[in-house]
């Protein structure tokens, strides 16, 4: 299948197509910007290494030549400021993102394609996204808080001294302030992660401020975040070529199937596979996580406001 990364000259998308290459499971990846020579630099850097990795194509072009693609992954987008939060990005982006909407469309793209959005403020731009492009809701999914979880379920297993891919906890809502953790359903190999001696409310505090501040962080000592975010890309990729139906905290429209959200794009439990977000799974959540999704939504609609 044919991945198309838009953006692909920047620190996000190029760590998403060496981590696409890496696998091996995409059979092209074509690499799109703004600044096509930088594109053209990007694809010859991985093709070069194709013969110590993986039979694929790997090439640059433009939005006539990405009709064809199984995958949009759209990660253009103004860099986010280290005192600025995502959805402060939404004035300068939108513009920016609709262009892109636009060329995408006027190319011809496939009716059965998925639009993968990891431009920020990303939930504000999926839901753009779903109004603009016309295809069903469900082909257009939001990175949301995929990479929040990544650094969430890291720093749990780093402090804890437990194997990260053990631990599964989520954080839901919001890609940005209003994001929250998941307690409730935490768990590491399959056990509850109140069994794990250290695991108090302290630690529970401690750990999502941390995860909540990751962010500023990595933008703080190395300009911007890349690898991590590029695995999560990846990983979301993966499951929609592989059909895998991974259970995968993604952004995507809310309809009032689940919740009782209505009309918004945020991350909650989410089947991922060929169609894309075919699936939300509704949680048992505490009275406190209910609380704290709906008041994301209604942060999430303030903002969608701003740009009716």
């Amino acid at each position: 299948m044919k991945v198309s990364i838009i953006g692909g000259g920047g620190r996000v998308g190029s760590n998403a197509a060496i981590c696409l290459q890496c696998a091996g499971i995409a059979s092209e990846i074509q690499i799109l910007d703004y600044n096509a020579e930088l594109a053209e630099g990007e694809a010859l850097d991985l093709m070069h290494g194709a013969s110590a990795l993986h039979d694929q194509r790997i090439y640059a072009g433009d939005y006539d030549r990405a009709a064809d693609s199984d995958i949009f992954v759209i990660t253009a987008g103004l860099r986010r400021k280290p005192d600025e939060t995502r959805l402060d990005l939404i004035q300068r982006n939108v513009g920016l993102f609709t262009q892109i909407l636009q060329n995408i469309k006027t190319a011809g793209m496939k009716q059965d394609a998925i639009v993968f959005v990891v431009s920020n403020p990303v939930d504000i731009l999926t839901h753009l996204a779903v109004s603009y492009l016309g295809l069903p809701d469900s082909q257009v999914i939001g990175l949301g808080t995929m990479l929040d979880t990544a650094r969430f379920r890291s720093l749990i297993a780093n402090d804890l001294n437990l194997a990260p891919t053990q631990v599964k906890a989520l954080i839901l809502g919001e890609h940005g302030d209003s994001m929250f953790p998941v307690w409730s359903s935490a768990t590491v190999g399959g056990l509850p992660l109140t069994g794990v001696k250290g695991f108090d409310a302290n630690f529970q505090r401690m750990v999502f401020e941390r995860t909540k501040k990751s962010g500023a962080e990595v933008i703080s000592r190395k300009g911007g975040a890349g690898w991590a975010v590029g695995a999560t890309i990846a990983e979301t990729v993966h499951s929609v070529i592989l059909d895998k139906k991974q259970l995968l905290p993604v952004s995507s429209l809310q309809k009032g199937n689940a919740y009782g959200l209505r009309d918004v794009c945020l991350s909650v439990p989410t089947v991922v596979g060929r169609k894309g977000a075919e699936q939300h799974i509704e949680l048992e959540l505490w009275p406190k996580e209910q609380q704290a999704l709906q008041a994301s939504s209604r942060a999430l609609k303030e903002m969608l406001k701003s740009i009716a």
